[in-house]
């Protein structure tokens, strides 16, 4: 079974403002004020979020700025990009940052929500997915789970 070490962490905006500065700075890049401003935005979402809804939450940030932006902290490992239902992908803290967790999604509006499960659940889990990777002939390191259907606001 995988090692992975599933936490629910509740990070200090300072420690997420080293970390992401120290992970830019391991790619060459600056931790710049637009940014800044897209992590502050991720930090206080309790959900992924769409580039409009960044763009909601911060002040002075080009459409265009907060492309190239969420590249480079993608790059960096600090942002990772949920893939929904619709045309806009979301955005949020990567598990190293916020901790391991889930996510819904909703098939007609695209809407995404973080699910954390019990410990328990996640090792049994774990073993499963190793399971069948095993079987495959794969050797798993860590899983991400997806689950998709009707959020409430659509039903």
């Amino acid at each position: 079974m995988p090692s992975t070490k599933h936490t629910h962490k509740h990070v200090e905006a300072a420690d997420i403002a080293h970390h992401v500065a120290t992970k830019l700075d391991e790619i060459g890049q600056r931790y710049t004020s637009g940014r800044r401003m897209i992590v502050e935005s991720l930090t206080a979402a309790k959900r992924p979020l769409s580039i409009p809804e960044i763009l909601e939450t911060t002040t002075g940030l080009a459409q265009s700025s907060a492309y190239r932006n969420l590249t480079v902290l993608e790059n960096a490992g600090v942002v990772v990009r949920v893939i929904t239902t619709d045309e806009w992908a979301r955005f949020e803290l990567s598990e190293d940052i916020m901790g391991h967790h889930h996510h819904m999604v909703c098939s007609k509006c695209g809407w995404v929500d973080d699910v954390r499960i019990p410990d328990a659940m996640e090792h049994e889990l774990d073993a499963a997915l190793a399971k069948v990777a095993s079987k495959a002939g794969f050797v798993m390191a860590h899983h991400r789970l997806d689950v998709v259907g009707i959020c409430k606001a659509c039903k």
